[in-house]
């Protein structure tokens, strides 16, 4: 066998993917790279590495980076919303603990595709990004509002509740980087948390009052 042959044969086939499947593959990879770098850090190369791909096949699938990056993130959005999808059949402070825990499951299960989404300041949450990462606030807001029987929420109480998701966001983050406390643990201080939010925004709505009433 000559040496020609012989690297020929020792080089590894390159799997035969469906073109759902290749994409699945580099979207991973790349959420991967971005959960852990500013999206301008991680290179076209740098994906294709990872996902044992060529550079040329990066681009044939997403045309350039911000493509990839968008697509990526739009990915794990869609993801995390359908963990989101309101089940009923409980009392509103069951059911908020219900979706915790699906938010959660989906934070453990998917922790790249999680800390893609939400790292990074300002500056990268512009555009469609941004319009990406408001869209899964915009879910959870909604589902909460759903939750809690409210058709339009006053001021104090909109500004409450996005103060609580901002908070979930950060604890997912945080147990993500450090898992030092049980996730039933860390729900349920985010449950209890909500609580008390509500408490000190009763005490300048009326309205949040008779809700957090209900709640308990």
């Amino acid at each position: 066998m000559t040496p020609g042959k012989s690297a020929e044969t020792a080089r590894p086939a390159r799997r035969r993917l469906s073109v759902d499947r290749r994409r699945e593959e580099l979207m991973a990879a790349a959420l991967e790279l971005f959960s852990t770098r500013d999206a301008e850090d991680v290179s076209i190369d740098d994906v294709a590495s990872a996902a044992g791909a060529s550079r040329a096949l990066v681009y044939h699938y997403f045309g350039g980076k911000q493509e990839l990056y968008v697509a990526a993130l739009r990915s794990a959005a869609e993801q995390l919303e359908s963990r989101l999808r309101p089940q009923e059949g409980g009392r509103p402070i069951d059911e908020l603990a219900s979706g915790l825990r699906r938010y959660f499951d989906f934070v453990e299960e998917h922790a790249a595709g999680f800390a893609a989404l939400l790292r990074g300041g300002p500056a990268n949450r512009t555009g469609e990004v941004g319009e990406i990462v408001e869209g899964v606030r915009q879910r959870l807001f909604r589902l909460i509002q759903r939750q809690m029987g409210v058709q339009e929420p006053s001021p104090v109480l909109r500004t409450t509740l996005r103060s609580w998701i901002a908070s979930v966001e950060t604890a997912g983050l945080d147990w993500l980087e450090h898992r030092d406390v049980e996730r039933p643990a860390l729900e349920r201080l985010l449950v209890d948390q909500m609580v008390a939010l509500l408490g000190v925004a009763a005490a300048n709505d009326g309205e949040v009052a008779g809700l957090l009433h209900r709640l308990k």
